[in-house]
C-alpha cells in the first residue's frame, strides 16, 4: 500500500477534514478506509479526468459513481447550467424544467407513465417503497443480498439467519421494528425466491432489486432471476421496483429493464439524470403513481425536488447520450478496458487470478478466476490483491473505485488511447505484484 506524504495537500485537508466533519468525509467510501491510506481531494475535472489538491492528474474510473457518462465538465452540460444559476437557483415553484424532464423520462422509459422528482437516490427507492406498501396494503418487502438501496431505515439490512427469517439492521441506528417485515433472500436465485413467495406471497408488498448490481461489484441479474420475480409479482399481486438509480441510462437508453425486456411496476433513477448534480425520480404505471399526495394518500414532499439547474444539467446530459452511436461507442470502450486489463495481468506473466465483466459503460473488476454471480461469490473475491492493485494504478495516474466492491464507469470521452494508457500502466502493476 502506498500513501500521500504527510506534507501533501491531500493529507492535510484530509486531516482538516476529520476535525470538523466524521470520518473527514461526507460519504464513507471516500474516506479510503476500505483500501487504506490517504484519500485524494479533487479540485477540478475535465473529460475522463480529473486533478487533485497537489496538482496530480488521474484517468478517472468513478465519473461521480455514474452521472458523469458525457465526460468531465461537457460544454454543453455546464452552459446549461450557467444559463439556468442565471434565472435563479431554486423557486419552490413549478418550472417548465420539470415539465420537460418528466416528459423526456416517460418518453425514454416505456414502463414509466408518471414520474415524480426528488433529490437523491435515497429519496427515490424510500419512496417508491412507500408507494408499493400505500398500495398493496401490505408490509413486507424483499431485497436482496449485495444491493444496495439508499441508507433509509428499512432498506439497511442484511440477511436473516433462515430462508424465512427477515433481516438485520446494518447500521445503528436502525431499530429492530423498522426492518422485521425486510425479506433479504440471495441475489440470481430463482428457487429461493420461488420458495419465499409460495410462503407468504399474499403478504408480500413489494420486491426491489437492482437488475444490475453495482454495490457489490458489478453483478448481472439472470434473465431467468428477473423473469421469475416479474411473473411472482404479477401471480401475488406485488409491486415489482427496479432501483436503476446507478445502471439507468448507464446500461442502455431504456436502462437495464429494455436490456432484459422486464418490465417493472416503479422504476427509481438518479445519476445520470442529474448529469452530475442532484436529480432522481421515481415513476411507473399511472395507477399507482396516482396514489401519490396531492391527489393520493401516500405522501412524499421535497423542497428542492425538480431543482431547476440540477434539471438543466439533466435534460442536457440526456440529450447528448441520445446522439446516434452513443452506447455503441460507450460499450465498446468498456470492453476494451476489460479486455486490456484481462490481457494485461497475463501478459505480466503472473498467476494472480484476475477477471473483469462489463456492461454498456458500467465494469467490474473481480480477483478471482471467474465472474462472480451472487454476493457470496464477491466476498470470495480477494481483497488484499485488489488493495495492492488499486494504490498501485493510482500511483500510476489511474483512479479506480477505492473498494473491492464497487463496480466502475466509463465515460464518453474514455476513448482509445486513454484506455491504451490504462492498460499499460496495468501491466507494469500487474508485473510488480507477481
Amino acid at each position: 500500500m502506498t500513501s500521500t506524504s504527510p506534507d501533501s495537500n491531500n493529507a492535510k485537508l484530509f486531516a482538516r477534514a476529520q476535525l470538523t466533519t466524521p470520518g473527514g468525509v461526507n460519504s464513507p467510501v471516500r474516506a479510503f478506509r476500505s483500501v487504506g491510506g490517504t484519500p485524494r481531494f479533487i479540485e477540478r475535472a475535465q473529460g475522463p479526468y480529473f486533478w487533485d489538491a497537489d496538482g496530480k492528474r488521474y484517468i478517472d474510473y468513478i465519473g461521480s459513481w455514474g452521472p458523469a457518462i458525457v465526460g468531465h465538465a461537457h460544454p454543453q452540460v455546464v452552459q446549461a447550467v450557467q444559463e439556468a444559476a442565471a434565472r435563479g437557483l431554486s423557486f419552490g415553484a413549478p418550472t417548465e424544467g420539470e415539465v420537460l424532464m418528466a416528459e423526456e423520462i416517460c418518453r425514454l422509459v416505456p414502463s414509466i407513465e408518471q414520474v415524480r422528482l426528488v433529490s437523491s437516490g435515497t429519496e427515490a427507492t424510500m419512496s417508491a417503497l412507500r408507494l408499493a406498501r400505500g398500495a398493496t396494503g401490505r408490509d413486507k418487502i424483499i431485497k436482496f443480498e449485495g444491493c444496495y438501496h439508499g441508507h433509509a431505515d428499512s432498506l439497511l439490512v442484511k440477511a436473516g439467519s433462515g430462508l424465512l427469517t427477515f433481516g438485520n439492521p446494518t447500521s445503528g441506528g436502525v431499530p429492530e421494528d423498522f426492518v422485521k417485515h425486510t425479506l433479504v433472500l440471495d441475489y440470481n436465485n430463482v428457487e429461493q425466491l420461488e420458495q419465499v413467495f409460495a410462503a407468504m406471497g399474499d403478504s408480500i408488498a413489494c420486491v426491489i432489486v437492482e437488475p444490475v448490481a453495482g454495490n457489490m461489484n458489478l453483478i448481472k441479474a439472470s434473465a431467468e432471476f428477473l423473469t421469475a420475480m416479474r411473473t411472482l409479482c404479477t401471480k401475488h399481486g406485488s409491486v415489482l421496483i427496479f432501483d436503476e438509480v446507478m445502471c439507468g441510462f448507464r446500461v442502455g437508453l431504456g436502462g437495464a429493464q429494455a436490456l432484459y425486456g422486464i418490465t417493472p411496476d416503479l422504476t427509481a433513477l438518479g445519476k445520470v439524470i442529474g448529469g452530475g448534480l442532484p436529480v432522481a425520480a421515481f415513476g411507473g404505471r399511472k395507477e399507482l403513481m396516482q396514489k401519490m399526495a396531492p391527489i393520493g394518500a401516500v405522501y412524499q414532499a421535497g423542497t428542492l425536488s425538480g431543482n431547476p439547474v440540477a434539471v438543466a444539467a439533466g435534460l442536457t446530459t440526456l440529450k447528448l447520450i441520445q446522439e446516434p452511436g452513443f452506447y455503441d461507442k460507450l460499450s465498446a470502450s468498456a470492453t476494451q478496458l476489460v479486455t486490456g486489463l484481462q490481457q494485461a495481468a497475463q501478459e505480466a506473466g503472473t498467476d494472480i487470478p484476475f477477471c473483469a465483466d462489463a456492461i454498456g459503460g458500467m465494469f467490474g473488476l473481480y480477483f478471482d478466476r471467474q465472474i462472480p454471480a451472487t454476493y457470496a461469490g464477491m466476498m470470495a473475491c480477494d481483497k488484499t490483491r485488489f488493495n495492492q492493485f488499486f494504490h498501485a494504478m493510482l500511483d500510476e495516474g489511474v483512479y479506480f473505485a477505492p473498494a473491492a466492491f464497487e463496480a466502475g464507469f466509463v465515460s464518453i470521452q474514455h476513448d482509445s488511447a486513454v484506455i491504451a494508457e490504462t492498460a499499460a500502466a496495468a501491466k507494469r502493476v500487474f508485473a510488480r505484484m507477481a
